[in-house]
């Protein structure tokens, strides 16, 4: 518990803005956990093909609970129209090959990339440190797409990677919230 205390408190401010990426390596950050999947989509994820499961964690409301999608539709995470930040995004899929994700968060810039395999979660951003999170990269082996609305901008297009590439969604040096993230496989 020492160890996670002072980890914390050595995480890199580059140019004291709340944007800025760090230049090499992000430093560890505390895991943040999100809660388990739900019984319904462990259950989608097992019967349906390239499916994916996402949970938001955002401000002034917590984890928002999962939601999932498969056959090219988008699962939604966030809000419109609320101006609250999305802080966490947990993420899940099945039959991708696994899911790999980095954020990039207020005061803390990029974090390191996190992969799992099917069926397992991962989560990039922070809980409990009212910090934004201003963008998000996903990738999967099969190709993955992402829809991000940003803090007065609104829906950005479309990103989507193809195997093994990377789907990037919001916005870095310019201090904006990720609002809202539509996920789709």
């Amino acid at each position: 518990m020492v160890g996670l205390a002072v980890s914390a408190l050595s995480l890199p401010v580059v140019g004291g803005t709340a944007s800025a990426a760090p230049a090499g390596p992000a430093a560890p950050a505390a895991t943040v956990k999100a809660p388990a999947l739900s019984p319904s989509a462990k259950l989608l994820m097992r019967r349906d093909r390239n499916t994916v499961c996402v949970n938001g964690h955002v401000q002034n409301i917590g984890w928002q609970g999962w939601r999932c999608s498969s056959n090219r539709r988008a699962a939604m995470v966030g809000t419109v129209g609320r101006s609250l930040r999305l802080e966490a995004v947990s993420i899940s899929t099945n039959r991708t090959g696994g899911v790999c994700a980095q954020g990039h968060v207020q005061n803390i810039g990029w974090q390191r990339t996190r992969c799992t395999s099917n069926n397992r979660v991962i989560t990039v951003g922070t809980v409990g440190e009212s910090l934004r999170l201003e963008s998000v990269r996903l990738s999967t082996r099969t190709g993955i797409c992402a829809q991000g609305h940003v803090q007065n901008i609104g829906w950005q297009n479309w990103r989507c990677s193809r195997r093994n590439g990377w789907a990037q969604v919001g916005t870095t040096d310019r201090s904006l919230s990720l609002e809202a993230l539509r996920v789709r496989v």
